[in-house]
């Protein structure tokens, strides 16, 4: 997607939460207010997280996310966090958040082994993660502040969301963007079954670091999306399972008539290069058809969220070739 698109339609969306969170709760804080208590503090607020119930701040001011579905969440609800944890082979925020939001994030370690002691110097006084990430830390993480974890990522992404607002007292704005989100995808679906290209098969691939060649199921956050704009998946991946690792020679399963693929790391180290210029890549029908297309990693693969799956669903429609999208 054009970086100016994302950014006018991210306005939109920040508009929208702002209006949501001003409806019965408190405006997002900015960064120059994170240590300025509240003259009138609202109550904690006691949230049902994987480890069971976890007695929360109300209005939490300095909140530290440690994975990425958690960094979508707060920022799409406003808050901007104090600290974040990436994947090990990220170096930057995604680039569907311009970075004015992300700018003051201070970076706390790769995810799944964060800096505690990055965390700690943060004072933050509520952590979100979840327990695929740190459920082996949460008794050092919930030592130094209230620690909510869902029990995965990935496709109980909407139900991870609606916690993730309970934790951040974001629940107006969570109900908000959910709605919204819904009435998007749903007008994406009719758009495209009303121009005969909801029957088009759509592919799934993701090259990555140490993990091979991936296909990805019905049961993942961009299969989940890909399910509600209304379209088909190869055969190979119309299963309930989020994914699955392929050899080389089994390259054929990632065909479709729409193949998008995005690379996790280094594209030479991850095999991305050398599979794209092997004859059995080459002989994919998407491919020699011309639809085939890289996407971004951190939004298709990482957003998990609704800002991240609102973007996906307007690339999905213009690289499926909507007359307007």
């Amino acid at each position: 997607m054009p970086r100016i698109a994302r950014r006018t339609f991210l306005a939109g969306l920040g508009g929208a939460a702002l209006a949501a969170c001003t409806s019965g709760q408190s405006a997002p804080p900015t960064t120059d207010n994170l240590g300025t208590p509240s003259p009138n503090p609202a109550p904690p607020v006691t949230v049902n997280a994987a480890t069971g119930p976890v007695l929360v701040p109300g209005e939490p001011l300095r909140v530290v996310v440690l994975d990425t579905d958690v960094l979508d969440s707060a920022l799409t609800l406003g808050i901007t966090p104090v600290g974040a944890a990436l994947p090990a082979a990220d170096t930057r925020f995604p680039e569907y958040w311009p970075v004015s939001r992300t700018a003051d994030i201070r970076l706390v370690g790769p995810a799944g082994a964060p800096d505690l002691a990055a965390v700690r110097a943060l004072r933050p006084d509520l952590i979100l993660s979840n327990q695929t990430r740190d459920g082996d830390r949460y008794g050092q993480l919930s030592a130094l502040a209230p620690t909510v974890l869902t029990q995965t990522t990935g496709a109980p992404w909407k139900a991870n969301f609606q916690l993730h607002a309970q934790a951040l007292s974001r629940v107006a704005a969570a109900a908000a963007f959910a709605t919204a989100y819904q009435k998007h995808a749903g007008q994406v679906a009719q758009a495209l079954a009303a121009a005969k290209l909801s029957g088009r098969k759509v592919s799934l691939v993701r090259f990555t670091e140490g993990g091979g060649i991936r296909l990805f199921g019905r049961q993942s956050f961009p299969g989940s999306v890909l399910a509600e704009a209304g379209v088909g998946r190869p055969d190979p991946q119309n299963v309930d399972q989020s994914d699955f690792e392929i050899p080389p020679d089994q390259i054929g399963k990632a065909d479709g008539d729409l193949l998008l693929y995005a690379t996790y790391g280094d594209p030479e180290r991850a095999g991305t290069s050398a599979t794209l210029a092997s004859p059995g890549w080459q002989a994919l029908g998407a491919v020699k058809a011309h639809r085939a297309f890289p996407v971004d990693d951190q939004l298709w693969f990482q957003g998990i969220g609704y800002t991240g799956a609102n973007f996906m669903l307007d690339e999905l429609q213009r690289f499926l070739g909507f007359p307007g999208a």
